[in-house]
C-alpha cells in the first residue's frame, strides 16, 4: 500500500510538472499599439559633441583630449509629446552650452569628435546602482559579477528573475571599429560594476576609481564613422537595448575629400534602432525565452514594432534644398534595414518616386569611389556614409514636399516577415523647405588612396581559414549560435600573426544573414558564392561530430577544398562594399571570403603592441546571437 501511495504521488508530481509551463508566466504585458503613435511629430535630435579637456599625456608626451563619460539611469522623451517618458540608460558628459561646458546625457549619447593623430583618453564610469531594466538570463555564459553560477530548473520567472543576476550591473564600452590595444578595446570580460567588481579582462590606462576604467584611443586610422556601445559578456543585447550607444566621428586634418562635403548643419549622424513600448512608456523586452526549459528568458532575435532615430520615435527633419551628408548606423539588436528615400507625391511632381543618393563611405572610411544608388541594405553594426541632394526635389514654402526614409527588409533577414509599411516600414520623414542649401559636391573619381587599383587591394593571403557558422536547434527553435561549432569558452583557435594577411572563408549554412564583426582590424570583402548546404554539413558533421564541439585535441577539421560544394560563380563586392569593413553581411547558403591584414590600413604597423593584453574577439553583430555563444576570442601573435 505504501509503495502504491509513493508511486501515485510521484505520478501526480510528474503530471503537474508536465502541465506546468516551466514557470508561472507573468500576465500578458499591455503594449503600446505602434499604429497609435503619431509619426513625424517628433523633431530629429542631432547629438551634440562632447567637449574635451586638452592636456599633455605624461605617459607619452602627446597632446591628448581627455573626457569623463558616465552611464546613468534617467527619463527621456522618446515618444511624441503627450506620451509618457521612457526610462533609459545613457552616456553623459560635458558638451558646449551657451556660456560654457555643461553636463549632458542622452540615449544615444553625445558624439566624440576625434582628430586623427590626437589621442583620446576617456574615463568610463559605471553609475548604474539600480537593477537591470530587463531580464538577465544566467543560463547563458555571461559576466556573472556575483558568481551565482548557472541556476537549475525550475527557473524563476521574470519579474523578478534572479536578484544576484539583476544587480550589480556589469558594463564595459567598446569603440566599434577602433584600432586600439586590446587592454582598451572594451572586450566582453573587461566589465566593471558600480560596486567595484571587475571582470578578468579589466584594464585601465591610469589609476581610477573601482567603478571606472580609463581607455586610450590612439586615433591613427583613416577618418571614419565609428560608434561606441556596451559589450559586457552575455548581456550586450540588454545593455544596448537600455540605451548605451553613441557616435565617434574620426576626422583627418589632411583629408582632401572632407572639404568638398556638406558640413556643419548639413552633416548629420543617424542612429536607427527598433523598440517596443509598454503603454506606460517603458521599453518592452521579452521575458520568456523561445526554449524556456533551456534558457528561460533568451530569444534568438529581438524585433521592435517602432523605429527610433537618434532617440526619437519616427522623427521629422526639415531640410533645405541642398546636399546633406548622413552618417547612417544600424544600431538595432537584430533588424536589418533596406533603405530608400521615397517621395509620396512623386507622380504629381513629375519626378521618380525614389530619390537617389551617393554612397561615399563604409565602416572604416571612404569607399574606393562614390556610387549612386536608390536602395541599400544595412545590417546591425554597419555604418554607411551617404550624400543626399534635396535640390532636385520641387517644393514650395506653402506646400513643402515630404520624403519618407523607407525600410523594406524582412525580419529575420533575408527570409522573415515583410516590414509592415505602416510601422517598421517607415524610418523618418524629411520635409523639404524652399530654403537654398549647399550645391552638390564635385567628388574625385578615387576617394580613398589606400584602395587604388584592383579591389581587393590587400596583398595575397599567407594563410586561409575556413570557418563555419552553426545554429544549434532546441525544441522550439535555436538554442545557441556558434562560430566554427565552438563555444566562447573553448581554447583560442584563431591566432593570426601581426602584420600578416589572411583570407577568412566563412561558410554560412544557417537561415539568417549574420553580420560578422572583427575587433581591431578593418578588412576587405573578396567574394560571395552559393554552396550546397546539406552536402557540406553532412561532411562537416562527419568530420567533427555534432556541435557544440567539446575541447578537441585537433581544432575543428576543415575541408582542404570547398570546390565540390560550391555552386555558380563567385561574385565580387558591389561598389558600395569596395571599402574598409569591420562588419560584413554573411548571407545564408553562401561562402563569404574576407581578406584581413593585421596591420593599419596603409600596411604600416599598429601604433601599439597588438599582441599584448587580453586579446580581441570576433562575433555576430546580431547581439542576441553574440550573447549566446556566437562570439569567439582571438589573439594576435608575433612572428615565430
Amino acid at each position: 500500500m505504501k509503495t502504491k501511495m509513493i508511486t501515485f504521488a510521484l505520478l501526480i508530481t510528474l503530471l503537474a510538472f508536465l502541465a506546468w509551463p516551466v514557470f508561472a508566466v507573468p500576465p500578458a504585458p499591455v503594449l503600446l499599439d505602434p499604429k497609435a503613435i503619431p509619426k513625424y511629430v517628433n523633431q530629429l535630435v542631432i547629438p551634440p559633441a562632447y567637449v574635451p579637456t586638452v592636456a599633455v599625456d605624461p605617459a607619452t608626451g602627446k597632446t591628448s583630449h581627455y573626457y569623463t563619460v558616465d552611464v546613468t539611469q534617467f527619463m527621456q522623451q522618446i515618444l511624441p509629446p503627450g506620451f509618457p517618458m521612457t526610462t533609459v540608460w545613457g552616456y553623459g558628459g560635458m558638451i558646449q552650452g551657451p556660456t560654457g561646458p555643461v553636463y549632458f546625457r542622452n540615449s544615444p549619447g553625445a558624439t566624440f569628435e576625434a582628430v586623427r593623430g590626437t589621442p583620446i583618453i576617456v574615463t568610463w564610469q559605471n553609475k548604474i546602482t539600480s537593477p537591470h531594466l530587463f531580464p538577465v538570463d544566467p543560463t547563458l555564459h555571461w559576466a556573472d559579477p556575483n558568481g551565482m553560477g548557472m541556476p537549475m530548473m525550475p527557473f524563476t520567472p521574470y519579474p523578478p528573475g534572479y536578484p544576484s543576476a539583476q544587480s550589480p550591473v556589469p558594463l564595459v564600452t567598446h569603440l566599434h571599429g577602433g584600432e586600439v590595444l586590446s587592454d582598451y578595446d572594451g572586450g566582453p570580460n573587461a566589465w566593471f560594476t558600480s560596486t567595484g567588481l571587475h571582470g578578468t579582462g579589466y584594464r585601465t590606462y591610469t589609476a581610477t576609481t573601482p567603478d571606472s576604467a580609463v581607455y586610450y584611443y590612439p586615433n591613427m586610422q583613416q577618418p571614419a564613422t565609428l560608434w561606441y556601445h556596451d559589450h559586457a559578456l552575455g548581456i550586450t543585447r540588454i545593455n544596448v537595448m537600455s540605451g548605451l550607444a553613441g557616435f565617434y566621428l574620426l576626422r583627418d586634418p589632411t583629408d582632401t575629400v572632407a572639404p568638398l562635403l556638406p558640413s556643419g548643419p548639413y552633416e548629420i549622424p543617424l542612429a536607427i534602432q527598433d523598440r517596443t513600448f509598454y503603454i506606460d512608456g517603458s521599453f518592452f523586452f521579452p521575458t520568456v525565452g523561445i526554449n524556456p526549459t533551456i534558457h528561460p528568458y533568451w530569444m534568438p532575435e529581438f524585433f521592435g514594432n517602432t523605429i527610433m532615430v537618434n532617440g526619437k520615435v519616427w522623427p521629422n527633419l526639415n531640410v533645405n534644398q541642398g546636399q546633406y551628408r548622413f552618417r547612417l548606423l544600424d544600431g538595432s539588436n537584430a533588424r536589418f534595414y533596406t533603405l530608400s528615400f521615397w517621395i509620396p507625391d512623386a507622380t504629381l511632381l513629375g519626378i521618380p518616386n525614389k530619390l537617389p543618393f551617393t554612397v561615399i563611405g563604409s565602416d572604416g572610411g571612404y569607399l574606393k569611389a562614390p556610387v549612386t544608388l536608390t536602395e541599400l541594405t544595412i545590417a546591425p553594426g554597419e555604418r554607411v556614409d551617404i550624400l543626399v541632394d534635396f535640390s532636385t526635389v520641387p517644393t514650395t514654402a506653402a506646400n513643402p514636399t515630404k520624403i519618407i526614409l523607407k525600410n523594406t527588409a524582412k525580419a529575420p533577414f533575408p527570409n522573415g516577415a515583410p516590414a509592415d509599411p505602416k510601422t517598421v516600414g517607415q524610418i523618418m520623414q524629411f520635409t523639404v523647405t524652399a530654403n537654398p542649401g549647399p550645391a552638390p559636391a564635385v567628388l574625385p573619381a578615387t576617394l580613398n588612396p589606400t584602395l587604388a587599383g584592383a579591389f581587393p587591394t590587400l596583398p595575397a593571403p599567407t594563410k586561409t581559414r575556413i570557418l563555419t557558422l552553426i545554429e544549434v536547434m532546441g525544441p522550439a527553435g535555436p538554442q545557441m549560435l556558434l562560430l566554427d561549432g565552438q563555444k566562447w569558452s573553448n581554447p583560442i583557435s584563431e591566432m593570426p600573426v601581426v602584420g600578416s594577411t589572411e583570407d577568412w572563408v566563412i561558410v554560412n549554412p544557417t537561415a539568417d544573414t549574420h553580420p560578422i564583426h572583427l575587433h581591431l582590424t578593418q578588412f576587405q570583402l573578396v567574394s560571395r558564392q552559393p554552396f550546397q548546404v546539406s552536402k557540406y554539413m553532412t561532411t562537416w558533421t562527419a568530420m567533427n561530430g555534432m556541435p557544440p564541439l567539446t575541447t578537441p585535441t585537433v581544432w575543428p577539421a576543415t575541408l582542404a577544398d570547398l570546390t565540390p560544394y560550391l555552386q555558380g560563380k563567385a561574385v565580387g563586392p558591389p561598389l558600395n562594399e569596395q571599402g574598409w569593413k569591420d562588419t560584413i553581411q554573411m548571407n545564408p547558403g553562401e561562402v563569404t571570403i574576407i581578406r584581413v591584414r593585421f596591420a593599419a590600413q596603409d600596411g604600416s604597423a599598429y601604433p601599439f603592441a597588438a599582441n599584448l593584453g587580453p586579446g580581441y574577439v570576433w562575433h555576430c553583430h546580431i547581439i542576441d546571437h553574440e550573447d549566446n555563444e556566437m562570439m569567439r576570442p582571438y589573439i594576435v601573435v608575433l612572428p615565430p
